[in-house]
């Protein structure tokens, strides 16, 4: 019987667990590995409400990034089974089975600390170091995303690698749940700039008359990502409310406030939309010191 892939959470390793929409069947689910030790209030993982876009989001670029200082334990161990961090990720390629986490974990920590955003392009993966960039590619159709490692899993059969939601979207998996994938390690060195176009052999230089690109040809500097802040998903509305309440004691008529419920059955707490990622970005930072913890940014479809 297939059972849910999930990653509880090891105190001194901050793991977090990953699982997809179709790897829970039946009643013989282990409580207490479905819930994290009691660190997530849905056992079954899910994908978010609504149908998200996903090609707004632009592609990352690969940077030198020193090891974090959570989740590289050498070895670690989870469910009495003992794994092993790579001490580099230089040359690393593989080829194997591909599935995503979402909802479920959202807005919880990964293993190195950081909180996970369905809505980015990242990864879990049991052995490479943390932070990695990997350029996977989906062997079915031949679709590419560039992820960032900063989680542990998936440990589920003989799953590579679980990448969020957003990622497997790129890929076009999200509703498949499973794909065939190639994983491609990106190591930059410090100092030196990632570039996506292989170098040539040297050819003769062609005389050219220079130019200057107009600006309308550049990228913006700060395409808007994502719409509003997550403050909390709750299962009673009355929950929801009280917080909703706090909000509105706090800053009044200067903040935006709406009560989603959602078709999963939780009651979403969300502030906005906000019209550039500076001014979400900045209101996370008041949210946050203002005492209403960490929000999540989300992209609402339209």
């Amino acid at each position: 019987m297939k059972v849910a892939k999930y990653l509880a959470a090891v105190s001194t390793l901050w793991l977090v667990g990953c699982t997809s929409t179709s790897h829970i069947n039946g009643s013989s689910v282990d409580y207490d590995k479905a819930s994290g030790g009691g660190r997530y209030s849905i056992l079954q993982d899910h994908a978010p409400s609504g149908d998200i876009k996903v090609d707004h989001l632009p592609d990352l670029v690969p940077k030198y990034e020193p090891k974090s200082r959570g989740g590289n334990k050498s070895p670690y161990e989870v469910w009495g089974k003992k794994y092993y961090v790579m001490d580099s990720a230089v040359g690393y390629t593989a080829e194997g089975t591909a599935s995503w986490y979402g909802q479920k974990f959202h807005g919880h920590k990964t293993s190195n600390g950081e909180t996970y955003d369905m809505y980015a392009f990242s990864a879990a993966h049991k052995s490479l170091p943390l932070p990695t960039y990997l350029k996977v590619t989906n062997i079915d159709n031949q679709r590419s995303v560039i992820v960032r490692v900063n989680d542990r899993g998936p440990f589920h059969g003989d799953r590579l690698i679980d990448l969020s939601y957003a990622a497997a979207a790129r890929l076009g998996y999200h509703k498949k749940g499973l794909a065939r994938v190639r994983i491609e390690a990106i190591t930059p060195r410090p100092g030196e700039r990632y570039s996506s176009t292989p170098v040539a052999a040297a050819q003769p230089k062609p005389v050219v008359t220079p130019s200057v690109a107009p600006v309308s040809a550049q990228a913006p500097a700060n395409a808007l990502l994502f719409s509003h802040l997550q403050l909390g998903a709750f299962s009673q509305q009355a929950s929801a409310a009280r917080l909703k309440q706090r909000l509105l004691e706090k800053f009044d008529t200067g903040i935006n406030i709406d009560v989603l419920h959602a078709p999963d059955g939780l009651y979403k707490v969300l502030v906005g939309p906000y019209e550039s990622d500076a001014l979400l970005e900045d209101w996370q930072t008041r949210l946050d010191a203002a005492g209403f913890g960490k929000s999540v940014k989300v992209a609402l479809a339209p």
